[in-house]
């Protein structure tokens, strides 16, 4: 986890509750680690007219009522002027209160939910396109390829009934019905109960709608009961800390993206997240794309809404952003939209542990 100096020493103060322990912790670090490159590089070039940017991030274990204090604590008390890549669904939605009481702007919720998106959110802006299209991309994917017997798996909470909503769209359009769906505890899954259930259906498919080392654990228990069914997760999942919690079961597994290959060099965006990776000797994930995008969008709406950073002249300037060029994609917001991106692509985890798309 990292935390900030203390507020005293703060310039510009940015507020970040995550789960930076759980099961979620791996994809977190590396989205902090992406959006801490583009920050850092700020500071060192002068900040925002000469105001550094000062990122405290709370610890709240992948818990949404952690997520509700912590936002809390860092409003009320730290006085931050923004938050910025919150983690999860209910953990979002649970701190959206706090939002509206005080007007505080949060910036790129590390979550794809459509609750965000429609109908907007005043105060929330998000920087990737929804789990609803992404889980309908992979159904669309695999219908494609002649896979007719696909199972769901979904966490039973606000972001697994998102993501099944989006995949129910891609079936209907398909004309077919998923053969199973299986909710599953968010915290303490029945793995026994879930794979039995995917096993007896006879997916040729699995739609895993579930975060970090749930959907890693629960492939490692599918593979041992001897299912070779293709498993798509969703753009949470995309981390290299995920890579490596499924070992020798990643091979073939597929996890949807809302960010250009990390190794484009086509994508002027992607070029300058790769070179000041290398510069600190970090390797780009996918994670770490988005929070380079979040940071890119977080300072120009410091910029914007420089020489005075109130919550209502951020706020302002978020809304003022029409095709913000974040090096060759194009990001909007307005009073009225608050999506900013749409994009959504396909990948699959190949022989050497690494993204292929």
């Amino acid at each position: 986890m990292f935390t900030a100096a203390p507020q005293a020493f703060a310039q510009i103060l940015i507020g970040q509750t995550a789960g930076f322990t759980g099961p979620v912790a791996a994809g977190v670090k590396e989205t902090l680690d992406g959006a801490k490159l583009y920050i850092d590089k700020v500071n060192q070039s002068g900040g925002i007219r000469g105001k550094t940017i000062e990122l405290v991030s709370l610890d709240d274990s992948f818990d949404p009522n952690k997520a509700a204090e912590n936002g809390r604590v860092l409003i009320e008390e730290r006085g931050v002027v923004a938050l910025f890549l919150t983690r999860g669904t209910p953990h979002t939605e649970a701190i959206i209160p706090l939002l509206n009481k005080h007007k505080v702007p949060l910036v790129a919720p590390s979550t794809g939910a459509m609750v965000l998106h429609e109908p907007v959110q005043r105060h929330v802006f998000n920087v990737r396109s929804t789990y609803q299209r992404e889980a309908q991309k992979a159904v669309e994917q695999l219908t494609s390829i002649g896979m007719q017997r696909v199972a769901i798996v979904h966490a039973d909470d606000s972001f697994g009934r998102d993501a099944l909503e989006g995949a129910n769209k891609g079936f209907e359009s398909a004309r077919l019905k998923p053969v199973v769906v299986i909710k599953a505890d968010r915290s303490k899954p029945d793995f026994g109960a879930i794979v039995s259930g995917i096993v007896e259906s006879g997916a040729q498919a699995v739609l895993w709608f579930a975060s970090g080392n749930s959907v890693a654990d629960g492939i490692h228990k599918l593979r041992a009961a001897g299912s070779s069914a293709r498993v798509i997760t969703l753009s949470n999942n995309a981390s290299s800390g995920f890579i490596k919690s499924l070992a020798g079961n990643s091979q073939g597994v597929m996890v949807t993206q809302v960010f250009p290959y990390e190794r484009s060099m086509s994508t002027r965006f992607v070029v300058e997240a790769l070179a000041l990776s290398h510069s600190k000797g970090l390797e780009v994930s996918p994670a770490m794309l988005e929070g380079f995008a979040a940071a890119k969008v977080l300072v120009e709406a410091l910029q914007r809404a420089a020489p005075r950073h109130t919550r209502e002249r951020i706020q302002a300037a978020l809304e003022s952003m029409k095709k913000f060029d974040l090096g060759g994609m194009d990001l909007s917001f307005s009073a009225t939209d608050h999506t900013g991106l749409n994009f959504v692509d396909l990948s699959i985890i190949g022989d050497h542990g690494k993204f292929r798309r």
